[in-house]
């Protein structure tokens, strides 16, 4: 009796255990939010900023870029063995990358980490006109035709989705971990002009897609899935687990529905020895040659 007991807490344990290591392993892949330092890697990662075009002044854009810019990217963005030359990269990628926050870096010799934007939306829009006055080329900022999603068609950016993006991104646009400490950021937060930029542009090892890859409309499907569907997940199925995707959810499903067979079984399996040792307790005797029964 002893040794069943010591049998039936011990695959009650493992079954706990192992809830528990899944359950911390769902809980830690939520969604991670927009300002959260959590995704900090050498990967670029999205965060949430206003959309906006390239309109800004070129003065003010020199000043703030030699104060925050120049020490690593040179005086004219010419580049240096810091960091390289932002001539004839278009204000998309000026744009993106400091909307992120990933830079600028807090000091030359420092690796990017993930970080609120330093600038707000007009300084942002300074620093993309006057890198952009410095040598024309590039992707611009996106103008608001560009992010005008009203004829967009949603099932064709689901599925351009699922074919170029979901892969590192996950279907869920939770973000993964890629290879050489690289991560996928996630895509809750971003905004319509944050896509554009990051697919025209390529950040980090992000491949760009022109407009042969991807045309202007199609783009439009993806900013529109991402910015609705991704950001706000209708969860038809019930519990989101975190939007870890159909493989983590399936094993979630697994060990869950394996362990409540466990526990059912031993508690059927514990309660039926038990009323058999109660019956050759009390009442086996009768069977013995010779027995009696009193009334």
């Amino acid at each position: 009796m002893k040794a069943r007991i010591v049998r039936t807490a011990l695959a009650v344990s493992g079954v706990v255990a192992i809830s528990l290591a899944l359950g911390v392993f769902v809980m830690g892949r939520t969604h991670v939010a927009a300002s959260s330092p959590a995704m900090e890697n050498p990967g670029i990662r999205l965060t949430a900023s206003s959309t906006g075009t390239d309109g800004g002044n070129i003065s003010a854009g020199a000043t703030l870029f030699a104060e925050s810019c120049s020490t690593c990217h040179g005086s004219q963005a010419q580049g240096t063995p810091f960091a390289p030359n932002l001539q004839r990269r278009g204000g998309a990628v000026i744009d993106l990358w400091l909307s992120t926050g990933w830079m600028p870096l807090a000091e030359p010799t420092a690796q990017p980490v993930n970080k609120p934007p330093r600038f707000n939306r007009s300084q942002i829009l300074d620093i993309v006109a006057f890198v952009t006055s410095l040598a024309p080329g590039g992707v611009s900022v996106p103008t608001s035709s560009d992010l005008n999603l009203s004829s967009a068609s949603v099932s064709q950016g689901f599925d351009l989705f699922s074919l170029n993006c979901a892969p590192c991104h996950t279907i869920t646009g939770a973000g993964d971990a890629l290879a050489n400490g690289y991560h996928a950021p996630p895509l809750h937060g971003v905004t319509a002009t944050q896509i554009y930029e990051a697919v025209r542009t390529g950040p980090s090892n992000m491949p760009p897609f022109s407009t042969f890859a991807i045309s202007p409309s199609q783009l439009q499907g993806i900013m529109k899935y991402v910015t609705t569907y991704i950001e706000h997940p209708a969860n038809p199925g019930g519990l989101a687990l975190g939007g870890v995707g159909p493989v983590a959810e399936g094993f979630v499903g697994l060990f869950a529905g394996v362990g409540a067979c466990l526990l059912a079984a031993f508690w059927v399996g514990d309660r039926t020895e038990r009323e058999k040792d109660d019956q050759e307790g009390h009442g086996g005797h009768g069977d013995l040659p010779g027995a009696t029964v009193e009334v």
